[in-house]
């Protein structure tokens, strides 16, 4: 089911995410907002990765 590429892509959103709240309730919040805007991005380029080894294999 979820290989290897799967577990990093998600472990690095969640991460972001956490970070983002971190640093919005610190008071940091336009930090936080940027930081927070990673985290769709890591979830795009990872199916564009997921999809990319998917065409690649057949």
């Amino acid at each position: 089911m979820f290989k290897m590429i799967d577990s990093l892509v998600l472990v690095a959103a969640v991460f972001s995410f956490l970070l983002s709240v971190y640093l919005w309730f610190s008071g940091q919040k336009d930090e936080g907002v940027y930081v927070g805007l990673w985290v769709p991005s890591i979830l795009a380029f990872g199916c564009y990765v997921k999809i990319s080894f998917t065409r690649g294999m057949k």
